[in-house]
């Protein structure tokens, strides 16, 4: 079995590779293939990825080039980590909505719309190459945000892909190790978009565990998501931490424009810079613990588990990106949701408890970011102003007129040289 890597040379490799050694017996790989552009950056992480792999004595080939075909060629799975524009775009992505008093964030907002007009299309032409060149079966697995909006586009177009996220992996080893328990004795009722969503229960052997961790451990967890304790138990139910950045977007916004605060795009970058100059260290041989600070915890676990459901046809359920076809009666069928789902080689909702209706507070800002994410991918794929202003007056963020013609003409300035229909 052949894996291919898109964004090989991205920070966050060395935990794929890490997973891949400590997982070993889940998912049967022979190869790995790094694709990358940046020659410097995949020569460091593909030195690193065969010195891991040599101290965990697997004998599993890793291959790095910049050749997108010959990565795909013959690949059973395609896993897609890129970023369009690096940290550069980002720190962007974190500012321009600034002018306009509304939160700057990667995935959520103007910032994640700046991100997905730039990353579907590129996305979509690498797909094109997976059709052609990979193995007639290959599935794509888009870890590349917006998750629900990339992985919509895939889906639209045709090809075998699902999203992933690791939100609900990271809730539940926190849940399982708060009950002491294996985590894989934990299963949660994860509901909503991709960066919108909630734990609405915990099962343990059937029985729902969430009111106890809420009342055990409400605390801890409302520091977890930066939101107060009384929310979570109006809700009866666990936010996401993307949520905070809508039931508490002026607080956040005031902190983001404080003198002196520092973007996360240059934190990253900061961050990037040591672990690079770690893993180019020769006699390094594991993971730095400073990787842990780089975001993405349990991102290993959760997609070597869906590697090895999707090649070994398992049939075990776990939290994915997918098409709703019902799930959630008040979306469109296409819209991409993401929820508990049995993953094997074909991937069923039948008996996910995201079936049960969400309350009426949740659904309403699901379906107001649902409708932004329609017109948001509509713009990505067509282009033109009028759609990119149409996107963001859906937005529950933005909202009015003269922000949403502000923040078009803010958001095409500076991401013209990644969108083709601005040039």
């Amino acid at each position: 079995m052949k894996l291919t890597i898109v964004g090989g040379g991205s920070t966050y490799t060395p935990e794929l590779v890490d997973g891949l050694a400590r997982l070993r017996a889940s998912v049967a790989i022979d190869e790995v293939w790094l694709l990358d552009p940046n020659a410097e950056r995949l020569a460091i992480i593909t030195d690193l990825a065969r010195r891991m792999l040599a101290r965990a004595d697997y004998d599993l080939a890793v291959r790095a080039t910049a050749d997108p075909v010959q990565a795909i060629a013959g690949a059973d799975i395609v896993l897609f980590q890129l970023r369009v524009g690096g940290q550069a775009a980002r720190k962007s992505d974190e500012l321009f909505p600034h002018c306009c008093g509304v939160l700057g964030q990667e995935t959520t907002g103007p910032g994640g719309f700046a991100k997905a007009l730039r990353t579907v299309p590129v996305i979509l032409e690498l797909a094109e190459l997976v059709r052609r060149h990979a193995n007639p079966k290959a599935w794509i697995i888009d870890f590349t945000n917006p998750v629900g909006i990339v992985t919509r586009a895939l889906l639209e177009a045709g090809h075998r892909a699902v999203g992933l996220c690791n939100v609900a992996i990271g809730f539940q080893r926190q849940f399982a190790a708060w009950l002491d328990l294996a985590p894989e004795r934990l299963e949660l009722d994860h509901v909503g978009l991709n960066h919108l969503t909630w734990e609405r229960a915990a099962y343990v052997d059937g029985v729902d565990r969430l009111p106890e961790l809420l009342t055990r451990f409400g605390d801890e967890i409302a520091e977890e998501i930066s939101l107060p304790r009384a929310l979570l138990e109006l809700q009866q139910a666990v936010p996401s931490y993307y949520l905070h950045y809508f039931y508490a977007h002026d607080a956040i916004l005031a902190e983001q424009r404080a003198p002196g605060a520092i973007t996360r795009a240059d934190q990253v970058s900061q961050l990037e810079t040591t672990l690079l100059a770690k893993y180019a260290d020769p006699e390094l041989n594991t993971k730095p613990p400073e990787l842990a600070e780089r975001g993405g915890a349990f991102y290993s676990e959760a997609a070597i588990n869906l590697l090895a459901s999707l090649l070994g046809d398992r049939g075990d359920r776990q939290v994915v990106n997918l098409r709703n076809d019902g799930v959630l009666p008040f979306l469109p069928d296409d819209h991409v949701i993401e929820i508990l789902a049995r993953i094997g080689q074909t991937i069923s909702t039948a008996d996910s408890p995201a079936r049960q209706p969400l309350s009426d507070q949740a659904a309403g800002l699901v379906a107001h970011v649902a409708a932004y994410e329609r017109l948001a991918l509509e713009a990505a794929l067509k282009g033109g102003r009028d759609r990119v202003v149409a996107a963001l007056l859906a937005h529950p963020l933005v909202g009015q007129w003269d922000k949403a013609n502000r923040l078009a003409d803010e958001l095409i300035a500076i991401n013209r040289a990644y969108l083709a229909w601005a040039v």
